[in-house]
């Protein structure tokens, strides 16, 4: 069986593993779907290798096999990635501070008990149980399955930094992640959103979901002063994952305002302390979700009321996987969310 990795930057090999049995605590998943994530570009951008488990980490699949142990999923089940529960032991559990579980976190990260020699991009994976949730709900397409974790990573980010009822909000970036977050934001209450992409399609498709403004980001400080009043956006969410947005983020945000760091940035951000200080900005970061909020945004997607099927633009299948990765990389792709097809 063969598995891509990103091997270096700008590299992608197929490295050959032998299909293995699960031990007692892990299950086979036979892979349907694996999205490409944003963070997977930026690692292919990047110097060096990727690290294995997070090579391919947005997948659907189903059980083919079940270790002696584990009883909460069986074979014929269909399930997602995502995180476990809070493991109710570790410092931060014991401390009563549940949602920043440290077990969560190192399986977020693919550590530990939860690595693995290789991510989603191949036929199969071998893996802890506590990683995979069953897909209860049949009407959740395979596709949308495919999407829910970064949903849930949205989800988790404005349910942490929510706009209040009328708040002007900012998004930067309308990759996946922006315009999940952009559906969250107006879910949440927001009365004026702004999107701030310079892909063209990319702009449109903010406005079939809802946004009520999408601009290039040539444009943003102007515009989104004069709509303001010269004050700046209530809310301002950093979804495009580059290191010089970090700072854009603080420029649109008003006196006061709130921002809000989703995308992963791989290297270090340019930034102006001054003005932060002299904005007084309130500045919050997101990583991941809880196993709670992955299972509320499933029912937010199969009750209709996030729609993950209007980001998904092509399915490819493995062997294709490096020449796409080039195309996204340009930051030029029509492409929205790519699925895998191992």
């Amino acid at each position: 069986m063969q598995a891509a990795l990103i091997t270096d930057k700008e590299k992608i090999e197929f490295v050959e593993f032998e299909p293995s049995d699960p031990e007692s605590n892990q299950v086979v998943v036979d892979i349907i779907f694996c999205g490409i994530c944003g963070t997977d570009i930026h690692s292919y951008q990047s110097p060096g290798p990727a690290w294995p488990s997070t090579c391919g980490h947005e997948w659907t699949g189903i059980i083919s096999k079940t270790g002696s142990e584990v009883t909460r999923v069986a074979e014929g089940d269909r399930v997602i990635i995502a995180v476990p529960p809070s493991c109710g032991s570790c410092p931060a559990c014991l401390a009563g501070q549940m949602s920043k579980c440290q077990t969560v976190l190192t399986a977020m990260v693919g550590r530990g008990p939860f690595e693995t020699p290789h991510g989603g991009f191949a036929e199969q994976l071998t893996i802890h149980h506590g990683r995979v949730v069953p897909v209860k709900n049949p009407g959740l397409t395979d596709e949308q399955a495919a999407q829910i974790e970064p949903a849930a990573i949205c989800f988790h980010a404005v349910r942490a930094t929510a706009p209040r009822l009328g708040d002007i909000a900012v998004i930067q970036g309308a990759g996946p992640i922006g315009l999940s977050a952009l559906q969250w934001v107006l879910a949440a209450g927001a009365g004026t959103t702004i999107v701030v992409e310079p892909n063209e399609t990319r702009r449109n498709l903010a406005l079939t979901l809802g946004a009520h403004h999408s601009i290039d980001p040539s444009d943003a400080r102007e515009f989104v002063a004069e709509l303001t009043g010269g004050l700046g956006g209530d809310v301002v969410y950093e979804c495009a994952g580059i290191p010089a947005t970090v700072q854009s983020a603080v420029d649109l945000a008003r006196r006061g305002g709130r921002v809000s760091l989703i995308g992963l940035a791989m290297g270090d951000a340019p930034m102006r302390p001054r003005e932060w200080l002299n904005k007084e900005i309130t500045v919050s970061a997101a990583l991941g979700y809880t196993h709670e909020e992955f299972e509320m945004t499933m029912g937010y997607v199969s009750d209709g009321r996030i729609d993950l099927d209007a980001l998904h633009s092509g399915t490819i299948d493995l062997a294709d996987i490096a020449e796409t990765f080039a195309e996204l990389a340009t930051g030029q792709s029509e492409h929205t969310k790519v699925l895998v097809r191992p």
